[in-house]
């Protein structure tokens, strides 16, 4: 499996875009957004009712892959603030099932920032474990695995361009890809990726198919 190096701590870096650290059997998920569908709906915006259930299919799936002991959801779990009463009765029985015998965080984000108790798990606006800080929204501080931007890369091969979700890291701090199955991204060449990583040199690992493929961001458009 494919590595990302943060602050000195290695992480398995997930197909599905998850991270997995096995000394702490810990697994971080950034930007689930569920209920974004039916978010869109009350707005008259019309999409397929299904992301929750596909978002939650791909969650069981990591977790299922790893048996992580603790899961740490970066932040913007829900895609808006009443998201979670809209949850339908089996999609809470699945979340519930996914956080049988293993600890659960709930990062609060800037689309959930005040998330009720009974979803099962804790609340916290960040977690910090040893040398890492895990947080919604990054600051650029060293430490920080943070989610929020949905980061993206657009690279060209055989020909054609491609655009993909990527970690992006260099090393010393990472953004994870938004985990959601209906979720955009936002190209890791914005200046707002500049802001945090202060040098050129940081790098979009971009999920494929079957691999992970590290490119330089300068190589991105």
């Amino acid at each position: 499996m494919a590595t990302i190096d943060v602050a000195g701590v290695t992480f398995v870096a997930d197909l599905s875009g998850a991270l997995f650290w096995e000394e702490e059997r810990l697994l971080v998920v950034s930007d689930l957004h569920l209920e974004k569908g039916s978010s869109f709906a009350t707005r008259g915006v019309l999409l397929p009712p299904y992301d929750t259930v596909a978002t939650l299919g791909r969650l069981a799936s990591v977790i299922a892959r790893h048996d992580p002991r603790t899961v740490i959801a970066l932040g913007d779990s829900f895609h808006d603030r009443d998201a979670h009463d809209r949850l339908s009765g089996p999609d809470r029985d699945t979340i519930a099932a996914l956080q049988a015998r293993r600890d659960w965080i709930w990062i609060s984000g800037n689309h959930d920032p005040a998330l009720p108790s009974d979803l099962g798990g804790i609340v916290a606006g960040e977690v910090a474990i040893g040398a890492i800080a895990f947080r919604h929204e990054p600051t650029g501080a060293a430490g920080e695995i943070a989610g929020h931007l949905h980061p993206k890369a657009r690279v060209a091969t055989r020909g054609r361009s491609m655009e993909r979700r990527c970690f992006a890291s260099d090393g010393e701090r990472a953004v994870m890809p938004a985990f959601g199955a209906y979720t955009g991204g936002l190209s890791i060449r914005d200046k707002a990726f500049s802001k945090i990583f202060q040098t050129p040199g940081f790098l979009a690992h971009v999920l494929g198919d079957r691999r992970l493929h590290t490119i330089a961001a300068s190589r991105c458009y």
